[in-house]
This record gives structure tokens, sequence and C-alpha cells, in this order.
């Protein structure tokens, strides 16, 4: 069973990046995935499908991409006047900067998910290439990644975290702040350098632009629906190898074993390491590690997933720039939490 879900968790890495229809298909693809490695530990069964179909939190998550498609539809208009009056007084790398530390804030208290809407909105339309967009929106996903943590409303995993632990709301912003915010800084200012070059016609060639239509919209929440319930079976699934191979890791070791968020639940990982046992150094390893991964690939992250359907990245163009960014941060923040 475990070289089996071994061999599974090798190709949900793998075939997104090699093979063109799987990237196509990407959540009918983890999904598949998904339901394979729950039957194969022995996970499907009625108690985990009520689970799945009892949880809020997806069915949030596809409302709000439903009608923040629709709305963002209605006001694409007025957001493009006014995002062109905000840059006739604000020079482009600023504008830049300021949204990917203020999305990243923000993220934490209006969740990810709505960082992640408003986000993939305003990158679409700043008068840069489609491939300083790409660049772009990843960083800021990056960003959310990191400063949905701070409160227990950002995302599932800091609402995990607040509950196992016992902690206050504004505990994690106490505790890993010093970590995070500096974190979000450094993103703002890696991302203001792809706004230094505005679009020239050359760059027009490139684009590749889809208009808006309520079919898409409702085929894209559709699609975000299909991927948190992949997400549930995934990690279900993967719980063997979890249980057999990660949870007894020295801490140091588990910090790099977490980069396998990048196409794993991080939720669901933080669920099974997560320890009253734990000291607060073992806990900001494990968590600043879950969150620094699920920016490498697209799978990683909800926002990952709303941003890449909408500019239609591509795995290979996510984890080209997702894995040098994630690693070089995760070195860093390796060395602030173990070495200093």
């Amino acid at each position: 069973m475990i070289y089996i879900l071994i061999f599974l968790l090798a190709i949900t890495f793998i075939l997104p990046i090699v093979s063109k229809k799987v990237e196509a298909n990407l959540e009918i693809f983890l999904f598949t995935i998904g339901v394979l490695a729950a039957v194969t530990s022995g996970a499907i069964n009625k108690t985990l499908l009520l689970t799945i179909a009892q949880n809020k939190f997806m069915y949030f998550i596809a409302f709000a991409v439903l009608i923040g498609g629709f709305l963002f539809k209605a006001l694409t208009t007025h957001i493009n006047k006014a995002l062109e009056d905000i840059l006739k007084r604000i020079p482009l790398r600023i504008f830049i900067f300021l949204l990917i530390v203020i999305i990243g804030l923000l993220s934490s208290v209006i969740t990810a998910i709505i960082a992640a809407l408003l986000l993939v909105e305003i990158v679409s339309i700043l008068p840069v290439s489609r491939k300083n967009k790409i660049n772009i929106n990843i960083i800021s996903c990056f960003s959310i990644g990191l400063g949905a943590i701070l409160t227990p409303i950002g995302e599932p995993l800091s609402t995990i975290v607040v509950s196992r632990l016992g902690l206050s709301f504004w505990s994690l912003l106490d505790q890993l702040g010093i970590y995070i915010i500096p974190g979000i800084i450094i993103l703002g200012i890696m991302g203001a350098g792809y706004g230094s070059k505005e679009k020239s016609k050359a760059d027009n060639d490139e684009e590749i632009v889809i208009g808006e239509t309520n079919g898409l919209i409702i085929i894209r929440a559709i699609k975000i629906f299909l991927f948190i319930i992949a997400l549930e079976l995934l990690g279900e699934g993967f719980k063997p190898i979890i249980e057999a191979y990660i949870l007894p890791l020295d801490t140091r070791y588990l910090y790099w074993v977490n980069m396998s968020s990048a196409v794993l639940d991080n939720a669901t990982l933080a669920a099974a390491e997560i320890s009253v046992k734990m000291s607060p150094e073992q806990i900001k390893a494990v968590l600043i590690g879950l969150l620094v991964s699920g920016g490498i690939m697209i799978p990683g992250n909800i926002p990952n997933i709303i941003s890449a359907g909408k500019l239609k990245i591509t795995s290979k163009e996510w984890i080209k720039v997702g894995a040098p960014i994630g690693i070089a941060i995760m070195l860093i923040y390796y060395v602030v939490l173990f070495v200093f």
C-alpha cells in the first residue's frame, strides 16, 4: 500500500509539469489521484464522505469565487479607470510593492480567498507584460500564503492551529508576526522589480486575453469546488505516508519535508503535525515550512489555483518562478529559525 501511495504522490508532483492534458485538467487530475489515494489507504467510507460534504469552507470558497467573478465582471470598467487614476499619481513600482504587502496583510482579515479574488483582478489589468503579470501574481500568492496565518479567519490552516493549541485570536500574530511581516515586505520589494518596464507593442503579442463570460465564471467556481474536494481526499489518502515517514522526523528535517505542501493541503498536514506537546520553536518551524512551500506549485494553495485559472498560468510557468522563490525563502527562514 505504501509503495502505491508513494507512486501516486510522485506522479502528483510530476504529471502536471510534463503533461499538457493533465495541466489543462488539473482539478480533475487531482480529484482522480485523491480518490485513488483514499481508496488505496482505505480512507474512503461514509464518515469521510459526510465530513467532506459538511465542509462549509468548501461552499464558501466556491460561492465567493462565483459572486466575485460576476461582481468584478460588472465592475471591470470602473476598476480599470480607478487603476489608471492611481497609476497617474503613484509610480508603478511603488503601486506593485503596496499591492503585494497590503494584499498579504489584508488576507488575514478578509480571508485568503477574497484577497486572491482582489489580487487577480488587479494584476490582470496592470500595464505590464504577461510574463511580469505572472511574476507579480506568484509573488503576491506567496504574500497571501504567509499573511493569512496571522489570524484564525485567514485560512483553514490558521483556524486548525488556533483550535488545536487553544490560542487566542491574536496569538498567531504575536508569535509569528516578527517572521511573517518582514517576509511580506521582502516579497513586496521583489515584486516591485517587475513593474519597472511597462508593456510595449511586442509584449501585446504574447498576451492571451480571454473575455470573461458568465459561463467561464461558473466553470471556474465548479473547478474550485472540485479542487477543494480533491485536497480533502489527498489529505486523507496520503495520511499513512504522513504518519509513517513525516511525523517521526526531527523538526529540522520536518521543516524541509513539509515542502510536500506544494501539492498537498497544508491544513491537513498541520492537523497531523501540530501538537500541544511541541515547543513554540517547533511550531514556528512547522508552520513556516508549510506556509512558504504552498506557493511553489499551483495546487499548494487555493489562491494559486484561483489566479492560475484566471490568468491562464501553466504549471511549468508557475514552478519556474515559484520553486526558486520558495526554496530561497525556505533557506532564509531556516537560517533564522535554526542557526541564529
